[in-house]
């Protein structure tokens, strides 16, 4: 059986005002050329410049609430969630709707009690480096497909199926035994973690 590609990443946003006082979500989704560590899987990540380029000219990408699709706070084809790459990264701008619903959600935003915002997506291109002197090997995210920014209560786990399958299968080209051992310290990893009552999300 398959398991999903859609793979999550968090990162944290801003609530600003603009000169009427409506409010906007404004931040950057994604961070260019930033070494992250994906937890339990054993590698780290980074996202290459130009990586959304072509997401943002050619898909329909909704703002969401968890990933809801039945809380959209804006969609990028109506203009109301604006995407860009800077010099930073991928750039958001969100005018949330006049909504009761989003009205409630703004005044969690100005409490702090959210502060964090996911995006999914799904790869497209991707390329792998050896670590070296006891690093992590390194995942390059050079082209992604963008399907959704969502403001979350949680922040989805950073690690992912998709990603994990893409490690061991070039783990298993490079070094064969490793692939194997990788794969099997992970299932160890998400044993004790379900045993103690953990919960994994994304």
């Amino acid at each position: 059986m398959d398991l999903p590609t859609i793979e999550n990443r968090t990162y944290a946003f801003n609530l600003e005002k603009r000169e009427d006082n409506s409010p906007i979500i404004k931040g950057h989704a994604a961070v260019f050329e930033e070494r992250t560590s994906i937890p339990f899987f054993g590698f780290d990540e980074m996202v290459a410049r130009s990586a959304f380029t072509e997401s943002i000219k050619n898909d329909d990408v909704r703002a969401l609430f968890n990933h809801d699709a039945n809380f959209v706070l804006g969609r990028n084809t109506s203009k109301t969630l604006r995407l860009s790459e800077d010099n930073k990264g991928l750039a958001i701008e969100i005018d949330p709707p006049d909504t009761q619903a989003a009205r409630d959600l703004m005044q969690l935003l100005k409490r702090g009690d959210i502060s964090q915002m996911s995006f999914a997506f799904q790869i497209e291109k991707e390329s792998w480096e050896k670590g070296g002197e006891g690093k992590p090997d390194l995942r390059i995210l050079e082209r992604v497909k963008l399907f959704d920014v969502s403001v979350v209560t949680f922040p989805a786990y950073e690690g992912t199926d998709a990603g994990l399958r893409s490690y061991n299968k070039w783990l298993s080209e490079t070094k064969p035994k490793q692939g194997i051992y990788k794969l099997g310290l992970l299932k160890r990893r998400l044993n004790l973690i379900q045993r103690k009552g953990g919960k994994i999300n994304g």
